[in-house]
Parts: C-alpha cells; structure tokens; sequence
C-alpha cells in the first residue's frame, strides 16, 4: 500500500509539474500578448491622435475655405448691386432731364437678366422689384405714345378737308339786299328776273374780317399752309417718339396758332381739329418722373446685406 501511494503521489507531483509548467508557458505567452495588445493600443491611439489632428486641420480649412467663399460671394453680390444701382440712377438721370425713359428701362431689364444669371435666392426680391417696375413704366409710355399717335394720325387725315377763311364757299355774310316781293299771279319771266336779280345781288356779301392776313392768302399759299401743318404734325411724332416732351408740347402751339389764324373756326372739321389738338396738348402735358421707389428699396434692402 505504502508502495501504491507513492507511486500515485509520483504521479500527481508529474501531472501537478506538467501542468505548473504549462501554466508557465501560458503565463509567458499572455505576457506576450497582452505586450503585442499594448504596442498595438499605443500604435492604435497615436494614430486616432493623428487622424483627430488632421480632422482638425480638414474642418478648420474647410470653415476657412467657406468663410473665404461667402466673402467672394459676397463681393460678387455687392459689386452687382452697385453696377445695378449706379446704371439704374444713370437711367433715372437722363429720364429726367431729357424725358425719354428707354435708357432707364434698358438699365432696368439689364439688371433683372443679371440677377437671374446670379442665380442667388438672396438678390430674388431685387428682381422681382426691377420686373415690376419696368413693366409699368413700360406700360405707361406705350399706352399715352400709341393713343396720341392715334389722335395725330387723325388729324393728319383732317388738315386737307379743314376750310380755310379765305374759301368763298365758306364765307357767310349779310346781302345788301333783300329779296323782292312778287304776286302769285306774277308771269314767268317776272319770276325769272326776279331770280337773276337776287342771284347777282348775292355775288355781294357784307361780312366781318377779324384776320385779313388769312383772307388774303392765296390759293398757292393755302397749299404751302397745308404743308406747312403736316410738317409740323410730323414733327410732334418725332418728339413724342423720342420722348422730347417741350419740343411737342411747342409744335402743337403753333398748330394750334395757324389753325385758329387761316381756318374757318365756324366748320365741323376745324372744330374737330380744334378738339383733337387740345386733347393731345392734355396728353403731352409735363409729366412726372419715373418712379423706380420699388428698386431703390430692394438694392438699398441688398446692399445692406439683409
């Protein structure tokens, strides 16, 4: 028994050494793991430290780099609000000065074409305010100019029907005498004597000469005179066309003059005349100048960066 025990107490001090020996083994190779885990750990936080640098150094050029874009934006921006704003007062200028607003309606749908190329949702109320305002100048420009070249065309048809004073055709006055009473039962050669009497009696007319210039104008000048208004007719066109508001307002006076001087005031054609020409002197009246409020407020609005 004494014999059996050892050799069993032998076996388990083998198997405790076998084991203590790979508890050793195992020992060191964890040891050489948990070193490699920990070169590896150093190696793995200095490379989060170098990425979290670099991500750094990305995002600060990136807000950089954003910063530096907003402001060329920015200086895109407002350097086509001021040529927008300096070309729109330039328009306004010449539209008040001289009258005619086409420069300022091509200043305004110049500006509106560049907003929209801009493409910026910011600059979007700016053309909004030029579109509208350009239409409405539009608007009332074309519509006084076409009704006034309407009335001028009339009178233009007018100037060769209207009777002038020294027409013979037109002349009204009092006989010098009155016309003889005859009988009924008075025979017919009386009758026709009577006729050639008050027919040579009316070649003579008493009348009223407030103008003996116009009396005295000649068949060849009445042609000239015609002529003459017809010029100045055309002449109103051009002013109205080219928006020269005092050079037409001064052509249709002196229609106005020669109509009231060489024409017969008591016709129907000269009171038409006379009618269409104070209804065009109403439309060509001084008007006020072109109101671009609405534009000023949005590049004013624009520049302020609002």
């Amino acid at each position: 028994m004494v014999i059996a025990l050892w050799q069993k107490v032998s076996g388990m001090q083998e198997q405790l050494a076998r084991q203590s020996a790979d508890a050793l083994a195992q020992s060191a190779e964890a040891r050489t793991l948990a070193r490699q885990a920990s070169e590896t750990v150093r190696d793995a936080a200095a490379k989060v430290a170098l990425n979290e640098t670099r991500v750094a150094e990305l995002t600060l050029q990136r807000s950089q780099l954003e910063e530096l874009m907003q402001s060329l934006s920015r200086s895109r921006d407002e350097n086509l609000v001021v040529d927008i704003d300096s070309a729109i007062r330039l328009g306004l200028q010449q539209a008040q000065v001289t009258g005619n607003v086409e420069p300022l309606l091509a200043a305004l749908k110049a500006g509106e074409q560049r907003v929209a190329r801009s493409s910026q949702p910011r600059l979007a109320p700016l053309q909004r305010a030029l579109a509208r305002d350009a239409d409405r100048i539009q608007a009332t420009s074309t519509g006084n100019i076409a009704d006034a070249l309407h009335k001028l065309d009339d009178l233009m048809r007018l100037v060769d029907d209207i009777p002038t004073l020294n027409a013979v055709a037109t002349q009204t006055g009092t006989p010098l005498w009155g016309a003889d009473p005859l009988p009924a039962d008075a025979p017919w050669w009386q009758r026709m004597l009577a006729s050639v009497r008050q027919e040579l009696r009316s070649l003579v007319r008493v009348g009223r000469v407030d103008k003996p210039e116009a009396v005295l104008v000649s068949p060849e000048h009445v042609f000239f005179l015609r002529e003459n208004l017809k010029l100045k007719l055309l002449n109103v066109r051009l002013s109205l066309l080219s928006r020269q508001v005092d050079s037409a307002r001064n052509e249709l006076a002196s229609v106005t003059t020669a109509l009231n001087r060489y024409f017969d005031p008591r016709s129907r054609r000269t009171q038409s005349a006379a009618t269409l020409l104070q209804q065009l002197q109403a439309q060509v009246k001084e008007s006020a100048a072109p109101n671009v409020d609405e534009t000023l407020a949005a590049l004013s609005t624009a520049a302020a960066g609002r």
